[in-house]
């Protein structure tokens, strides 16, 4: 990494006098996007190693992570930088082909802020992802399952089931208002009786 940011400054410095030969416009959109290209590349690499721990995901939307009613944290370090990145490139990428500087400033603008609410976007799948693989006890009516631990007649107290949700196996309390169920026995889940507790019915 620091490798990439000496040979990136060097890069600048050789540059530098085709640079000041641009007009002062067009310079100040290469002197944004330049370093908030880095910048960004640098936040990219952190976060997907696991070392953006100061800004990034972790800061911009934990509480949007866990909460589907968070807030979106839309003044932070790295909305800045998403806004930058297509504001400067943007200012370049057009910079010949809008003459009229007000016009490119505000397409520069409209850009930007395109950037960040496509960042906002993306999050917001990330998020229903993470929802989507969440268990919820309502997930498993009408699901087969296996008891893990007998469960006893009706009203004679609880056992276990063992059931499969998105891959993963989960233990739930289960009472039957049948006979005994022995364990190994395939059940299908007939409704919820509490927060952690199930109803069954022999297969």
């Amino acid at each position: 990494m620091w490798r990439f940011l000496f040979m990136f400054i060097f890069y600048l410095y050789r540059n530098m006098e085709y640079f000041n030969t641009l007009e002062p416009l067009l310079r100040t959109f290469w002197f944004i996007a330049l370093p908030v290209s880095l910048v960004f590349i640098v936040q990219s690499i952190m976060t997907f190693s696991g070392a953006d721990s100061s800004d990034g995901l972790n800061a911009d939307f934990n509480g949007d992570m866990h909460h589907g009613d968070g807030p979106f944290q839309l003044f932070s370090f790295r909305n800045l930088i998403n806004f930058l990145l297509g504001f400067g490139w943007s200012g370049v990428a057009f910079y010949n082909v809008i003459t009229t500087p007000v016009l490119l400033i505000l397409v520069a603008t409209l850009i930007g802020a395109g950037f960040v609410a496509a960042f906002f976007f993306m999050m917001r799948q990330i998020q229903g992802l993470a929802e989507d693989n969440t268990f919820r006890l309502s997930s498993v009516v009408n699901k087969s399952a296996s008891v893990y631990i007998p469960i006893p007649a009706a009203n004679g107290g609880r056992g276990k089931v063992q059931v499969s949700v998105n891959g993963s196996f989960h233990e739930i309390d289960a009472i039957t208002e049948f006979e005994r169920i022995e364990t190994g026995a395939t059940v299908r889940i007939v409704k919820l009786q509490s927060e952690n507790l199930v109803s069954v019915q022999k297969i």
